[in-house]
């Protein structure tokens, strides 16, 4: 049995060698060589959109791929025969990195390194920035009331972070509850949570029912010093009524890590938009952990492959 693993990432490969595979690099960018075009398992991590394109289209034996990324959107683009393929994903080894950097966006945010850096380069003192501001502004998450739309993995591993530097923080889900010990309400109370929103933190997954979530009615029920951020899926934000009210003055500022389009073309609103902070889908990009759930799940997929039901592997995306 094969197994592609992407040159993409650097993987400890000697773990996986005590498995009943051969294992056999590939590159993400160019379509599958005809030697490994027979391979059973592929490993995926940012693989172009022609390259899982032509692997759907010829890869006749593929009967399982491991996605690195935490939702397989790109996976399911590609077209593979999901009835024939199983398809898991890496939910989870993005929680640690993602809520770092959600954290990093936010105190940039409250505490202006932005607009520090941007008078640096201009050699002048912004004797502004360290005089006092009202507090009604977002300038620090002490007492900062936090809304983390899309309440997940990475919610709950963001959440302790902003709690230890005193936020108030509370979460938006499909289903109500408490999590991890933080009070998670459904989309239904999104007009009453909203105005009283400090931060807007989105993790939404990227589909149908996630776009342009915030939309120009729900930015309008945003406080004018509120700002939003979004590490979750590009889709999830109408961008040009997002850009309406910064240029407005409607809401404090926005910190992006997802677009719509990526690379962002350069005739996008969103490069000259007032205090706008884009960040080149960064926030991920470091999966913690790869090789060991690549080894969990491949030890699953051998011992069931009489009996390929998804509840035998893990962090199943697609079923």
């Amino acid at each position: 049995m094969k197994l592609l693993y992407p040159t993409s990432l650097k993987l400890d490969i000697q773990s996986l060698k005590g498995f009943a595979v051969t294992l056999h690099p590939y590159d993400v960018k160019v379509p599958i060589p005809e030697e490994l075009i027979d391979a059973e398992v592929m490993v995926t991590w940012t693989n172009t959109s022609e390259n899982l394109t032509d692997a759907a289209k010829r890869m006749k034996n593929l009967r399982w791929i491991q996605s690195l990324a935490a939702g397989p959107n790109d996976v399911l683009a590609g077209g593979f025969d999901t009835s024939k393929v199983i398809i898991t994903t890496g939910s989870g080894l993005h929680d640690g990195p993602v809520a770092e950097h959600t954290l990093g966006l936010l105190l940039s945010a409250a505490r202006r390194f932005h607009e520090m850096r941007d008078y640096q380069n201009r050699g002048i003192w912004p004797g502004h920035l360290g005089g006092s501001f009202p507090r009604s502004d977002f300038t620090t998450l002490q007492d900062a009331r936090v809304l983390i739309w899309g309440f997940g993995n990475i919610a709950r591993t963001l959440a302790p972070y902003l709690t230890a530097l005193g936020a108030h923080v509370r979460g938006i889900a499909r289903h109500a509850g408490v999590r991890s010990g933080i009070e998670v309400l459904s989309e239904d109370k999104l007009p009453e949570l909203l105005p009283e929103t400090d931060a807007l933190v989105m993790i939404l997954p990227g589909s149908e029912s996630t776009r342009d979530a915030l939309n120009a009615e729900r930015l309008k029920l945003l406080p004018k010093h509120a700002w939003v951020v979004n590490v979750g899926r590009g889709v999830s934000i109408d961008e040009d009524a997002l850009v309406d009210a910064l240029e407005k003055g409607e809401i404090g500022g926005a910190a992006l890590d997802v677009f719509k389009t990526e690379p962002l073309p350069e005739s996008s609103r969103l490069w000259k938009a007032p205090n706008l902070i884009i960040s080149p889908h960064a926030a991920g990009g470091r999966p913690q952990g790869s090789t060991e759930l690549i080894a969990d799940n491949l030890r699953r997929f051998l011992g069931y492959q009489s009996d390929l039901s998804l509840d035998h592997c893990k962090r199943v995306a697609w079923a």
